[in-house]
């Protein structure tokens, strides 16, 4: 059953306690759509204070939907240096340029057509659609699941899938106000409703939240393993400066600069030096110092001490460190 003052209280106490992020300031609509497609593709598996400076430069030196367009894809990849997963910024550039040409410059504010765009799924098209376009969405985020199982209670693996979360959300209500609530929502599972330590006494809907009443905070989860996967890096060194190649490889870091390298099979003789996670992989590299390059149809030769005016992936950069203390 749905509590018609849910809503209502949330957003009191969003109207109090919201954050001052960026892409919450007051502007035309326009820059609030295309300011709401940038943080939303930037959020995706990066915490608001990382994403807040990344998002500041890059609206400023990209303002525009057209801007971004024909934006030089070392540009892009540069302003988004460190932000990690860099697909991301390659598929919000294509679905500029189809927003471009298909939609004349305007964000869709449909469903089915923020779906079709390159880098947006469900999750994404229902937080463009309320924040952006103040549509009666409820974007299913990992703060507002976290809500939404300690409110109800949740505990059953069949209580906790995305579709019986995505049905249970309805609990919620609506509001004419669907921009602010979706947020609203946000902002209580990141700085209330937190995963460990929540500050319950400071929450706007306790008196009903299931968990609270029961003393009972412990989320359960969908666990998903990440792949163990094992790499010898190659290194050669030439003149005090690295060979790298063009990613052609890989589908993790596609068409970034990194060391040449090629994914072994555990073994006795495999001896890790480095542990790196990425996306869903949890990847264990050797580094083995070689004498000569073989043939790439791209490659670059880097000086270490020049590595933040290049644009490389932290990947890369890691290893730049690791061998530094070696």
């Amino acid at each position: 059953m749905i509590d018609t003052m849910i809503s209502k209280k949330i957003l009191k106490w969003y109207d109090y306690n919201k954050r001052d992020l960026p892409w919450r300031k007051k502007c035309s609509q326009t820059k609030k759509e295309y300011y709401t497609l940038i943080s939303e593709f930037m959020l995706q598996q990066t915490q608001v204070a990382t994403v807040i400076p990344y998002f500041n430069r890059f609206v400023k030196l990209l303002p525009t939907i057209e801007k971004l367009a024909k934006v030089d894809n070392s540009k892009l990849i540069k302003l988004w240096e460190g932000l990690g997963y860099y697909s991301r910024a390659r598929n919000l550039k294509k679905t500029s340029q189809i927003i471009v040409k298909k939609f004349h410059k305007k964000i869709p504010d449909n469903f089915d057509d923020l779906l079709s765009l390159p880098g947006i799924g469900h999750y994404t098209a229902s937080a463009i659609l309320s924040i952006g376009f103040n549509k009666s969405f409820i974007p299913l985020d990992g703060n507002i699941e976290r809500v939404l199982k300690r409110y109800l209670l949740l505990k059953k693996k069949e209580q906790i899938t995305k579709e019986y979360l995505n049905k249970a959300k309805s609990i919620f209500g609506s509001t004419k106000r669907s921009s602010d609530y979706a947020q609203a929502l946000m902002e209580l599972g990141a700085t209330i409703c937190k995963p460990i330590n929540p500050n319950c006494k400071m929450c706007p809907i306790n008196k009903k939240c299931k968990a609270f009443k029961k003393g009972d905070f412990v989320l359960k989860k969908v666990l998903k393993k990440n792949k163990k996967k094992l790499f010898i890096v190659n290194v050669l060194k030439k003149k005090n400066k690295y060979f790298l190649i063009k990613n052609n490889q890989f589908n993790f870091l596609k068409n970034l600069k990194i060391f040449p390298m090629k994914e072994v099979n555990h073994t006795n003789k495999f001896k890790k030096h480095l542990n790196i996670k990425l996306s869903n992989m949890d990847m264990e590299l050797q580094i083995k110092k070689i004498q000569k390059e073989k043939n790439y149809s791209e490659y670059y030769w880097i000086d270490p001490k020049k590595i933040n005016e290049i644009v490389l992936p932290s990947f890369t950069k890691r290893i730049f460190k690791e061998l530094k203390t070696r």
